[in-house]
């Protein structure tokens, strides 16, 4: 299986997870603030390091759930930003909800393309714990820039870097469901 394909197995694994919790949740996620996300998203990378750095996992999930909720909440992150957050009514229809994920998760994996062809498939050749770390670094550089209210003089904005830490958490799924292939 080439990149892509690989790409659009784990995009579908991740998706299924986000339909289906639509399905028990409804898009309570609409109340959420960029920073009460990036904190989420903060929530689940800092665990994955846990695990790889601990070996002790108490919860029983592994990082695979972890990765898939950086995922789905970087997307939900970039839906947020253009649509701000719901201040009293977190009523979507799931096929709003759907449609918005994949205009966001196309636009995430069209960068990744370009990265990854530019880099040449360098994350290849990373360990997952990498990735972890890219991820963690990418939310430290998120905060900073909501603690400036979104200004930055020369970096990327909130998306970019949202759309980075999906990518990464990607990465980490495909090393996890394929290996090094």
């Amino acid at each position: 299986m080439d990149t892509k394909q690989q790409f659009e197995k784990i995009i579908s694994l991740c998706r299924g997870v986000f339909e289906k919790k639509l399905k028990d949740y409804g898009a309570s996620w609409r109340i959420m603030r960029p920073q009460s996300i990036t904190d989420q998203i903060f929530i689940k990378a800092n665990r994955i390091r846990n695990i790889e750095m601990n070996g002790v996992n108490l919860v029983g999930e592994g990082i695979k759930p972890e990765f898939i909720g950086i995922v789905n909440y970087g997307i939900i992150g970039l839906i947020q930003i253009a649509l701000g957050p719901a201040m009293d009514k977190t009523e979507m229809p799931p096929s709003e909800a759907l449609q918005l994920y994949d205009k966001y998760m196309t636009q995430t994996k069209e960068l990744m393309y370009a990265k990854n062809h530019d880099y040449g498939e360098a994350w290849r050749s990373m360990r997952i714990s990498s990735y972890t770390d890219l991820i963690l670094t990418k939310i430290c550089r998120t905060k900073q820039i909501e603690d400036n209210k979104g200004q930055t003089l020369i970096s990327e904005g909130i998306d970019a870097n949202y759309m980075d830490m999906v990518n990464y958490a990607m990465f980490g799924l495909i090393k996890l469901e394929f290996g090094d292939e």
